[in-house]
């Protein structure tokens, strides 16, 4: 049975790191073998068996993980600062999409635009909420709308991730407006 003093926070932030960005232990397409996954997480805590695991995923809020079908290997449906191929599939993305940052990063943006930086790609939501809980881990939060239908008729490609994360590798400035908070002239719609 497993330690109720284990810190299944620190294991969770440790699996997200295997898992998205050490090349050492994933494979070409983001997966590691769930006994590697345990074995590795046992190091640290020695409690730690496929009863956290499985914990760690499903109650993971934004549904970071998946197994493959055979409950064998795991991976990371987004977030990888290592090249892999999570086998992502082309998607028509709605029209508007939202992009949650820290208000310390929007100068830069709106000069230069969205790449993914440390990550493959740019990460995107359907809603404002998503948005500003992922704006909020980093800082004041700030919300941008992204024109993603005027992007994909551009010919920029879109990718949903298993958790419903948009993706792209980059947006440029003429496809970004501030929603919020307001900021005079930025939030001024841009014209494509």
């Amino acid at each position: 049975m497993r330690n109720k003093y284990m810190d299944m926070t620190r294991a969770s932030k440790k699996l997200s790191y295997l898992l998205r960005h050490d090349k050492d232990f994933i494979d070409e397409h983001g997966w590691a073998p769930v006994t590697e996954v345990i074995h590795t997480l046992k190091k640290e805590w020695p409690e730690f068996d496929e009863e956290c695991l499985s914990e760690i995923v499903r109650t993971d809020e934004k549904g970071r993980y998946s197994y493959d079908e055979a409950g064998v290997r795991i991976r990371a449906n987004q977030g990888h600062s290592v090249p892999v191929d999570v086998e992502l599939k082309e998607a028509e993305p709605p029209e508007i999409l939202y992009h949650g940052t820290a208000d310390r990063f929007l100068n830069a943006i709106m000069e230069e635009g969205l790449t993914g930086r440390s990550r493959i790609y740019v990460h995107l939501s359907s809603t404002t909420e998503t948005a500003v809980n992922v704006g909020k881990r980093h800082g004041k939060p700030v919300v941008l709308k992204i024109y993603a239908g005027r992007m994909r008729d551009a010919g920029y490609k879109f990718y949903l991730s298993q958790n419903q994360v948009w993706l792209t590798p980059k947006v440029p400035v003429e496809y970004i407006e501030t929603l919020y908070p307001e900021q005079g002239t930025e939030n001024k719609e841009r014209g494509v």
